[in-house]
């Protein structure tokens, strides 16, 4: 590309995704004390609203949580899926916020795994992505091309460490994306 003018925004990737929590003081032990992400800002908000506050995730970005003394409960399936992708659907609801994917090395994916199950979280086996009817292999093969493993954290949000393991390249792109039209509502 290199002419800015035909770039209409200088993106440079996720300055932070925010999500919300039930306890502050938990989703920091687990996100710095378990995940070892550096709490880098807290903010109490204005009048009694709550707490914001922002981990390092890497990379440059930020992972941050709002914390409201009357937000109202999450509803499983809905505002979010119900379960990791291994253990049920990763259906939720348009608008909603379905997980969030740290990029890890490829080489430190099961070391990761056996950390979060010494820690007590509870993850999936590493899934090894690739293009096949299910979009899952039981094997590593060179088509392969992402590897992961999902976990949540104490609020139940999905998580997943991922590592790409070859380039896309432009036939990675062939699919016609679906419209509205198409949805069926249960």
């Amino acid at each position: 590309m290199g002419d800015d003018a035909a770039v209409p925004f200088n993106l440079r990737g996720v300055n932070h995704l925010a999500l919300v929590c039930r306890d502050m003081a938990r989703t920091v032990g687990f996100y710095r004390d378990v995940l070892g992400m550096a709490l880098i800002k807290t903010i109490e908000l204005p009048a009694g609203m709550g707490q914001h506050f922002f981990f390092d995730c890497g990379g440059g970005d930020s992972l941050a949580f709002f914390w409201f003394p009357d937000a109202p409960d999450g509803v499983p399936g809905i505002s979010s899926p119900a379960t990791r992708p291994d253990e049920g659907t990763l259906t939720s609801a348009v608008g909603s916020m379905n997980h969030v994917a740290f990029d890890v090395p490829a080489e430190k994916l099961e070391e990761y795994a056996e950390r979060l199950r010494l820690a007590g979280v509870p993850c999936s086996e590493i899934m090894n992505h690739d293009d096949s009817e299910w979009g899952i292999s039981p094997e590593n093969h060179p088509g392969v091309l992402l590897r992961s493993v999902y976990f949540q954290d104490p609020d139940g949000i999905i998580l997943e460490f991922a590592a790409w393991t070859r380039k896309l390249g432009p036939d990675d792109v062939s699919h016609t994306p679906a419209r509205a039209s198409e949805r069926t509502v249960v």
